[in-house]
């Protein structure tokens, strides 16, 4: 590879950084109400304390936002040429802005959407998961359960299909790195969920 690609390859890194650092949560909830999301609620930044404490609409920007801060850097660095191994550090570090971001303290949300984006632009067909998901959350209520087994799921589809010839190791490296932060960041929810105490969409605390 050129000093240049490098170079570029650094640049988009990052950049994905700190396109994922970018709180779309608490930007639109002080845009729309005044309020700071996380002082409510979970205290996250994500699309699920949005639904919570903003409602449904502004969950949803913010779950689009997200997404599209974990894509887009992804489908940048595949725009201009860069490997793979190059698009999964790109997308692994818009997650880690996300998760840890510079602009609230190194704190940020559960990597749950950014992550979703960054792994849909490495390899689409993760995006399957989300029926999954939905699955999870009507049969139990538990939106961070459906998070935590959606990301299990894929990352150990996606490893799979690594050895048998079918994914690239750089994407399933990406995606199951991916998975890894997201199931970090909801260490206190898995010990709620252990102890009975997480609380069920459409309650007032929890993922």
């Amino acid at each position: 590879m050129t000093p240049l690609g490098v170079m570029v390859g650094l640049l988009l890194i990052a950049a994905g950084y700190f396109s994922g650092a970018v709180p779309w949560g608490v930007i639109l909830g002080r845009l729309t109400s005044g309020t700071d999301i996380r002082r409510h609620g979970s205290g996250s930044t994500g699309a699920t304390n949005a639904l919570r404490v903003l409602g449904w609409r502004i969950s949803l920007a913010v779950f689009a936002l997200d997404f599209a801060k974990g894509a887009l850097p992804v489908l940048l660095a595949n725009l201009v040429g860069l490997n793979g191994w190059w698009q999964a550090a790109v997308g692994i570090a818009a997650v880690v802005g996300h998760c840890w971001s510079p602009v609230l303290g190194f704190h940020g949300g559960k990597g749950m959407a950014t992550g979703a984006g960054a792994a849909a632009a490495i390899f689409p067909w993760v995006l399957f998961i989300f029926p999954l998901m939905a699955l999870v959350v009507a049969l139990t209520r538990y939106v961070s359960l459906a998070s935590i087994i959606g990301s299990l799921v894929v990352a150990a589809v996606v490893v799979v299909c690594s050895i048998v010839g079918l994914v690239s190791w750089s994407a399933s490296v990406a995606i199951a790195l991916i998975a890894a932060i997201i199931i970090f960041q909801h260490q206190s929810n898995i010990r709620r969920l252990l102890a009975g105490t997480e609380s069920r969409f459409g309650e007032g605390t929890g993922s």
